[in-house]
């Protein structure tokens, strides 16, 4: 099992110096890295070479994460829109695969944050997502890309909500590289029990988010983490676990994880950095069955 951390949880934007946070995360114990994709496809081969350099130097693995913008919608009503989604994600992978990139996660399946007052039947979103990913998964293939689908709570997303949405979407694909994504935080909203979710989603669960309720780190809420622990091993999982907290309000994460208050409580970045060296212990001690 690989522990890692999302970059956001240091940052305001969608985009950042990679190459700092993969020094930052290899000194505080992290196996891994996400960093979010939607700028990768503009970064020229200076950029990447950079990039991998860092990370091979320092030992550390990337995954990718992405919040699709709707002109990426690769469910969208305007088959426009489709096809360039698709052109899009394939320069994508293009990228992801020079720098050994091997898991690309979120709301792939759509957009997001979600537009509410701009959407399509359940149904037709679903019949065209599926057709859209299985389109997704073919163009990640050769570069041994798999694409986790994340199931998000009902006030961001109302396509996969649950892990039951999430098993029965992947298997419609029916991609050996589409995954089932859970994360703790959307859990802890929509599953009547974690540890089940967890079990039903069994192999077909290629990543996993952690985070407290509040969106803190793990070890700073009430997140039920021997019941998670137990169901992993119930499982066998040995993927990556990333931890996905967001604690900073401000610029474009803040607005879009929708974080009105400074729940930092006004934490340096040494603070910040300190809680994350916790919280990793805290989760390879609680999670890792196999260590």
């Amino acid at each position: 099992m690989k522990h890692g951390i999302y970059y956001a949880y240091w940052e305001h934007q969608w985009k950042a110096n990679y190459c700092y946070y993969v020094d930052k995360v290899a000194r505080l114990g992290f196996d891994v890295l996400e960093i979010g994709c939607g700028s990768l496809p503009d970064y020229s081969k200076e950029q990447v070479s950079e990039l991998k350099k860092h990370a091979d130097d320092h030992g550390i693995i990337l995954s990718g994460g992405y919040g699709p913008t709707a002109n990426h919608n690769i469910a969208s009503k305007d088959p426009k829109v489709r096809e360039n989604a698709l052109d899009w994600y394939k320069r994508l992978f293009e990228k992801m695969g020079e720098l050994d990139m091997r898991m690309l996660c979120g709301a792939l399946y759509a957009y997001w944050p979600i537009d509410f007052s701009n959407v399509d039947s359940k149904e037709e979103e679903w019949k065209r997502s599926v057709e859209g990913t299985r389109l997704l998964a073919d163009a990640a293939a050769p570069y041994n890309i798999n694409l986790g689908m994340e199931t998000i709570n009902r006030f961001e997303e109302y396509l996969l909500n649950t892990a039951d949405e999430c098993i029965a979407f992947v298997k419609e694909v029916g991609k050996d590289n589409v995954k089932i994504h859970l994360d703790t935080f959307h859990m802890n909203i929509e599953e009547d029990d974690i540890g089940t979710a967890i079990r039903k989603a069994g192999k077909l669960l290629g990543h996993l988010h952690t985070g407290e309720c509040n969106r803190k780190v793990p070890g700073q809420g009430r997140i039920p983490w021997h019941e998670i622990g137990q169901a992993l091993r119930d499982i066998q999982y040995d993927e990556m676990v990333v931890m996905e907290p967001f604690v900073l309000m401000g610029g474009e994460a803040g607005r879009d994880i929708k974080i009105w208050r400074d729940i930092s409580k006004g934490a340096s970045e040494e603070q910040l950095d300190r809680d994350a060296a916790d919280a990793v212990c805290f989760q390879r001690y609680m999670l890792d069955w196999n260590r």
